[in-house]
């Protein structure tokens, strides 16, 4: 939320008192999350699979009502979810953030960030991160997610086709036909993004090239994926670059119409500086679980709550874990 991606939110955490099997024994507690909706895919698809019609339309109906007003007919809230569903997955990976488990049913129909479990942020760049314990083959891996939201906004169509048409034939080409825009609005709202986190207001055809390098910099070299954007915003080049491309991109730069300072304090203001890091969300994990300790926690939550500003007594909430750990797992339960 601070980060300004739509998502659900954490209302209130309610021991139980009662213990809770998970990968040990742990205490249990009640959840309560507020959200503009908690209709997912996966509603549509559980009517879809009795072949109940009448109930597919009235939950459309009442999705449209609420939540896509604006929506002209069936066909026009599946557009609406797709656009919506692209541009949120495009703002999870200019944050460096990992879903962990995509299914369809945890994927709101309303295009907020739901269901958090198995979630962490990277911290060294890499497509291929993993940190979600049930996710053993990398179905969900960082660089994965726009392919699986593809999937999953392609099972959705499948389960609204009975209210595109009544022809089976012409209800698959109507499906097709929307999710076909799918990579373009995709790849549009994740470029967009890239280019403020570079501090580029224009568009050219090298941008790809530039943010490619870039990227390939970190995952070739190791290098923060979020610490990294931080010290860009500052003017703070990689200190690693065989190709030449901090060149590149200061030529680039000079085609833009604003001065270095106003352009990085555009990039700070999309670059955060803290993000939740799964060392330090373990510390206070443990502090609580271990102590009974919430003061971990409270400041960990008080540095998230203003991630775009720095402030030199939280320094070290900035810092990448001392040592990455490559066999870091997260939870469901977490």
């Amino acid at each position: 939320h601070a980060l300004g991606i739509p998502t659900t939110r954490a209302l209130a955490a309610v021991v139980t008192g009662d213990p809770v099997h998970r990968e040990a024994l742990l205490p249990g507690a009640v959840l309560t999350r507020v959200a503009s909706s908690h209709i997912r895919v996966g509603t549509f698809q559980f009517f879809a699979a009795r072949g109940d019609t009448e109930g597919l339309r009235l939950l459309a109906d009442h999705v449209i009502a609420r939540h896509y007003p604006d929506a002209e007919g069936y066909r026009g809230l599946y557009d609406a979810v797709i656009a919506r569903q692209a541009a949120l997955v495009a703002q999870w990976l200019c944050v460096g953030f990992i879903h962990g488990v995509m299914n369809t049913d945890n994927m709101s129909i309303a295009g907020e960030t739901i269901d958090y479990g198995p979630c962490a942020f990277m911290d060294a760049y890499h497509p291929e991160t993993v940190f979600s314990s049930i996710d053993r083959n990398g179905r969900y891996a960082y660089g994965k997610q726009p392919q699986i939201l593809g999937w999953n906004l392609a099972r959705l169509g499948e389960a609204l086709m009975p209210l595109f048409d009544s022809e089976p034939e012409k209800a698959v080409d109507l499906a097709n036909e929307s999710l076909k825009k799918y990579g373009d609005l995709f790849g549009a709202a994740y470029l967009a993004g890239l280019r403020r986190k570079f501090g580029l207001f224009t568009e050219r055809e090298e941008d790809r090239e530039i943010v490619q390098g870039f990227l390939k910099l970190l995952m070739d070299n190791g290098l923060d994926y979020t610490g990294s954007f931080r010290r860009l915003s500052h003017g703070e080049m990689p200190p690693v670059d065989d190709d030449g491309w901090a060149r590149s991109y200061r030529a680039r730069l000079a085609l833009e119409p604003q001065d270095a300072a106003t352009r990085q304090a555009a990039m700070r203001a999309v670059n955060p500086v803290y993000i939740p890091r799964n060392h330090l969300v373990e510390a206070a994990l443990a502090a609580a679980m271990q102590d009974d300790n919430l003061a971990p926690f409270e400041e960990l939550l008080a540095v998230l709550a203003k991630p775009f500003e720095e402030r030199s007594q939280y320094a070290a909430y900035a810092d990448p874990p001392p040592e990455a750990d490559p066999n870091y797992r997260t939870f469901c339960g977490t």
